[in-house]
């Protein structure tokens, strides 16, 4: 669309997760969901809180718009709220195991409010001719779970760390969206996988994944009293202890776990010190509550929807072993989560509230979609990109890649458009054969350069991942970790973590031609249309969103090729 055309009406939203970690930008045009791109994707910086100026930039490109053309931009806060937990500072005054924490928390909110309006005004400070909205934070979460499903009416579940002062929200989406119940601050799952991550050694917002890896080689019943009262169920959520989780206070000088929890489990674990048992066993019983209380909500949630389906939304949702286990308890017909569930996913919930505020239509072009990033059609490569490179380009990529997989090598494949959220889901994917051998141990030793027990997760043809997945439904974004069937811990135990499940993303034609053409071409030579598919990135790095990242990642781990867009390039 013209600039033009959208003076003479177009509306035009642009939603943005800013100033916060997961930096990112969606824009609707006329109700219809033009892209999408996390910040990270396009600078190369990890998790980046900056402004997402690169993002923005290429949505307004991609739509053939200027800045003066955005006639509403939506922020995924509602900056307000941050002052509600004023209200609470007498309590907490009264209760001993808050009291020294109660005036240093109000103050951090706060500041937080006085953040926001600052940045809020750089946002009017470059669009000023836009309406400037903000949208409830698990408002935009839930919405974005919901629209991305493609179904008529779900319960949503929303479970992070802090949205303004909600950390646990509970939907029913028919279609319109409708909140049952919400659980606020401190009480926060989030809050509490983030502080043990944190003191287990692991960056907190960012490993917790590793975490719940670690969690599959522990036992939680060393640990698991102290867990059960760390965070204790209720009759409708949850609460945490503050004698060992304390009073949140938003400053990086105020510790997340007590002296009597440190005393309870371990000292604090350095990142570079070796991890022992005691350290396997916390994550282990965490971990083990976590799924308790997830599958806690998700219980209620089901009563009080009255739906058989659910969407899943927020960082604690990306628990793949939990949503997992929701699944196999049967309280949902079908478990869905969007591409994006965490922060960034907030930018495309933010401008799909405005609109459907506004019109009181939801928007267009959200479902099942997740490739919604800029692509690289036309990059055009010398016989010697980079020094010590050459490319060249191949006539049949996936008959090619295919043999050359099934020979053993790992493989990173850069095509079309930029995955939404955090996993690789073919198009920014390192791809490796889990018959051979070594791979696990190279891919992490040499490729990743991450922990020995983190899994590696499987990808495989649709139709025929019953034979090798305990999997009833389709898993597209790789974000339900579900049983291996007999057949998989025999043939392939790459992709079978210890506690005997996979991360399971199902692949149709219709979803990714070319990824499914190569699952089957592999499936040929070996029997089996399975691979293993991590992100094409290196440990401390994003997901590379550019074809000069992604040269990047070959250059400086051990992978023996990539696929850039047609063109094969390995070292000399």
């Amino acid at each position: 669309m013209s600039a033009a055309a959208a003076r003479r009406g177009a509306e035009v939203v642009l939603g943005l997760c800013a100033f916060t970690h997961d930096s990112a930008a969606a824009l609707l045009v006329d109700g219809h969901l033009v892209g999408f791109v996390e910040e990270e994707r396009l600078n190369g910086v990890k998790h980046t809180n900056s402004y997402p100026a690169n993002a923005i930039a290429w949505l307004l490109d991609q739509a053939g718009l200027a800045r003066e053309d955005v006639t509403t931009v939506a922020y995924n806060f509602a900056g307000r709220h941050y002052l509600r937990p004023l209200l609470h500072v007498p309590a907490h005054l009264v209760d001993r195991l808050t009291q020294t924490r109660a005036i240093p928390r109000a103050r951090s909110f706060v500041t937080v409010h006085h953040r926001y309006r600052a940045r809020m005004a750089q946002v009017r400070s470059q669009f000023p001719k836009a309406y400037l909205q903000s949208v409830l934070h698990h408002r935009a979460h839930a919405l974005y779970a919901f629209l991305s499903s493609g179904y008529d009416e779900a319960a949503v579940l929303v479970v992070d760390s802090l949205g303004e002062i909600q950390s646990t929200t509970t939907w029913h989406a028919n279609p319109t969206l409708q909140l049952l119940h919400a659980i606020n601050d401190p009480a926060s799952l989030g809050y509490a996988y983030g502080a043990i991550t944190e003191h287990l050694g692991w960056r907190r917002g960012d490993e917790e994944g590793t975490v719940m890896a670690l969690a599959a080689i522990g036992d939680p019943a060393r640990f698991r009293p102290l867990m059960s009262r760390a965070i204790r169920l209720t009759r409708d959520g949850f609460a945490l202890d503050p004698a060992l989780l304390p009073l949140r206070v938003l400053s990086s000088r105020y510790g997340r776990v007590t002296s009597a929890f440190t005393a309870a489990t371990c000292p604090p674990r350095r990142p570079d010190a070796q991890v022992e048992s005691v350290h396997a066993d916390l994550a282990a019983a965490l971990q083990e509550r976590t799924e308790q209380v997830m599958l806690h909500l998700a219980y209620r949630a089901r009563g009080t929807s009255g739906s058989g389906l659910l969407c899943l939304g927020g960082g604690v949702a990306m628990n793949c072993v939990a949503v997992g286990r929701i699944l196999q308890e049967g309280y949902f017909d079908e478990v869905h989560m969007p591409p994006a569930p965490a922060d960034s996913g907030t930018a495309i919930g933010a401008a799909a509230a405005v609109w459907s505020d506004t019109t009181g239509r939801a928007p267009g072009g959200l479902t099942q979609r997740s490739y919604l990033g800029p692509a690289y059609p036309g990059v055009i490569l010398s016989t010697a990109p980079r020094p010590g490179l050459s490319a060249r380009r191949l006539t049949e990529p996936a008959r090619e890649l295919a043999r050359n997989l099934a020979e053993g090598q790992i493989i990173g494949l850069f095509t079309g458009p930029v995955e939404a959220g955090p996993r690789a889901l073919g198009n920014r994917s390192i791809l490796a054969s889990p018959l051979t051998d070594d791979v696990v141990k190279r891919l992490n030793a040499t490729v990743k350069f991450r922990e020995p027990f983190r899994p590696f997760a499987p990808v495989v043809l649709a139709d025929k991942a019953a034979d090798y997945f305990a999997l009833n439904q389709l898993s597209p974004y790789m974000s339900i970790a579900v049983p291996a069937t007999t057949l998989s811990q025999t043939v392939l135990p790459a992709v079978v973590h210890a506690n005997g499940r996979a991360r399971v993303q199902t692949v149709t034609q219709e979803q990714h031609p070319f990824l499914a053409e190569l699952l089957a071409a592999f499936a040929e030579l070996t029997g089996h249309p399975v691979l293993i598919n991590t992100s094409l990135n290196i440990k401390g790095k994003p997901i590379a969103g550019t074809p000069e990242l992604a040269l990047d990642c070959l250059t400086e781990s051990g992978l023996d090729g990539l696929l850039l867009e047609g063109w094969w390039v390995t070292r000399c």
